[in-house]
């Protein structure tokens, strides 16, 4: 899954507000209950840890990332060492734009269980992966709504 976002703010502002895994609560549905279990200390860098947990149909699931690339001012990328996929790596990308910093975003994923997981995606993971990801680009030009934000193919 690939998302594209303009968001009308400096770059430096953007990725200050994404490089801060306590604002991630910010951008998850309500209904997720997404609560910060643990996390690394100090500024998120390469090896950055973070435990948390989200509701997946009301059944709490516990998850756990590792940042494993980051480049300040210019993206990191996160996987999964724990949690309800058999791989997830979910990449975070910005650069300064004409009229702001447009942030991409690349999910790649795969579910547990076979050919029954890929069933799972097809019925309804991949549909809650995008409306996630629906809410998530509503909250970012709520946040930033001293500039005008829009939501790119």
């Amino acid at each position: 899954m690939d998302r594209s976002q303009l968001i009308r703010a400096p770059l430096d502002e953007v990725f200050a507000f994404f490089a801060e895994p306590r604002n991630l609560a910010l951008l998850t549905p309500e209904r997720m209950r997404f609560k910060i279990r643990e996390i690394d200390e100090g500024p998120m860098r390469a090896g950055y840890r973070i435990a948390y947990t989200i509701h997946i149909m009301g059944i709490p699931i516990r998850w756990v990332t590792r940042i494993t690339e980051y480049q300040s001012g210019r993206g990191f990328a996160d996987v999964q060492e724990k949690g309800p996929y058999a791989r997830w790596r979910h990449e975070h990308s910005f650069e300064e734009a004409p009229g702001g910093t447009l942030m991409r975003d690349r999910v790649q994923y795969r579910l547990p269980f076979g050919i029954l997981g890929e069933v799972a995606r097809r019925l309804f993971v991949a549909r809650q992966l995008r409306e996630i990801f629906d809410y998530r680009a509503h909250r970012i030009a709520e946040r930033f709504k001293e500039h005008a934000s829009a939501t790119l193919p």
